[in-house]
């Protein structure tokens, strides 16, 4: 190997591990919010995101909304899902994703045998808290019942909810349709339940 060789190849791997680095960074303090459907990598998604609230105002049921400046700098004014708050409806046409001309959210075209299958994003886990869910200490409840739109993601063993991770792409409307005070149905970064 000559020298011209060894120093490019030292820099690529320098330049590798400063990427990883930083993508693993990201990818951390992303943990403490939840992008739109189909966001690409945080690091990447960071890099291409151009903060012009297409997105946000494609959404026809408001549950974008831009991170404010106390999350930090690099991150102010992109987009991020209320979860807590309010359901992604998963929409048929991805009105936030077509409206995102940089293309940091980002849904290839599926397969030709995947079109017959939802092809979902994986926003969230969603999760219920059977120690406080109503059906589960004895009153019947039902309120979310007819909320999740992906079949089989909410099951039923008689009238106690349950809910299927393998489904389940996280949209919370579950948890929009929950009537205990507090909502007994939690939301939960991926990042953040696999830890």
């Amino acid at each position: 190997m000559d020298r011209r060789a060894f120093f490019r190849r030292s820099i690529e791997k320098v330049t590798r591990g400063v990427t990883k680095e930083a993508s693993r960074r990201a990818r951390k303090r992303a943990s403490n919010w939840l992008r739109p459907p189909f966001a690409i990598d945080e690091l990447e998604f960071l890099l291409a995101c151009t903060r012009c609230k297409a997105c946000i105002d494609a959404c026809p049921h408001d549950v974008i909304f831009p991170l404010p400046a106390n999350r930090g700098v690099t991150v102010v004014a992109t987009p991020a899902l209320d979860l807590l708050n309010r359901g992604c409806h998963l929409c048929d046409d991805w009105p936030c994703v077509a409206a995102c001309e940089p293309k940091a959210l980002f849904r290839a075209e599926p397969e030709e045998e995947d079109k017959m299958a939802m092809n979902l994003p994986k926003l969230a886990l969603v999760h219920i808290d059977a120690s406080a869910c109503l059906p589960y200490k004895g009153p019947e409840c039902g309120a979310c019942a007819s909320s999740c739109p992906v079949p089989g993601a909410l099951l039923w063993d008689g009238q106690r909810p349950r809910i299927d991770a393998d489904k389940c792409p996280g949209c919370a409307l579950c948890r929009e349709a929950c009537i205990a005070e507090p909502k007994v149905i939690d939301v939960l970064v991926w990042e953040e339940a696999s830890s």
